[in-house]
């Protein structure tokens, strides 16, 4: 059993991990976005970076908020998951 400021302890640092993890998700989509307004990225491939980013935002979401925080901070702290972004592409059939 994990104590009071042991689990607020936990959750600043799973916070702190989804907030930077989130932050790269977002920069693609932001890179995406730049490239299609430049010309260099058509509707069709934007569209395609946005969802791969929804669905990988959704497994961050999903891992930083499993029912046991103390875990999830040392799994973060100890060996953190791999690349979200290609945890979100489509699966290749």
């Amino acid at each position: 059993m994990s104590t009071k400021s042991e689990r607020r302890a936990a959750r600043e640092v799973v916070a702190a991990y989804h907030e930077a993890r989130l932050g790269e998700l977002v920069g693609r989509v932001g890179e995406a976005l730049d490239r299609c307004r430049a010309g260099d990225l058509d509707a069709f491939d934007t569209d395609q970076v946005i969802f791969q980013y929804s669905r990988a935002a959704n497994e961050l979401w999903k891992f930083c908020n499993l029912s046991d925080v103390v875990f999830t901070a040392q799994v973060v702290v100890e060996r953190a998951p791999a690349d979200w972004w290609e945890r979100g592409a489509p699966r290749r059939r």
